[in-house]
């Protein structure tokens, strides 16, 4: 048992040693990465563009992020209660809440679009 352990261990030994080796040969210097320009500008926005409109005798606020509709606020005339529309997913189905809060909002990640 004893030997078989001593073996074990001395061929454990020797293929790292080979490994390091066969590591230490394929390392190569990168450059340095340069900062970004201090004048870098991205297409993304992080703040939403609001366009407000009039439907019917309601005050529609709409919410879009990189020119996509996520969120209306409609407010209907002389002052009545606010209620939101919240889109939950690419399909364009529409939440409905009260409030300022939002629901619990279930994630449903885009990973492609076509």
């Amino acid at each position: 048992m004893k030997i078989q352990n001593t073996i074990k261990a001395s061929l454990l030994a020797t293929v790292f040693m080979s490994l390091n080796v066969m590591a230490e040969k394929k390392l190569e210097l990168l450059e340095e990465v340069k900062p970004p320009p201090k004048n870098f500008e991205s297409d993304i926005v992080d703040e939403p563009q609001i366009t407000i409109t009039k439907k019917g005798t309601d005050t529609v606020e709409e919410y879009r992020i990189n020119g996509e509709l996520y969120m209306m606020k409609v407010t209907p005339p002389a002052g009545g209660p606010s209620y939101y529309l919240l889109k939950e997913d690419q399909d364009g189905s529409w939440a409905k809440f009260d409030g300022p809060s939002q629901p619990l909002s279930v994630p449903k990640w885009v990973i492609f679009r076509f």
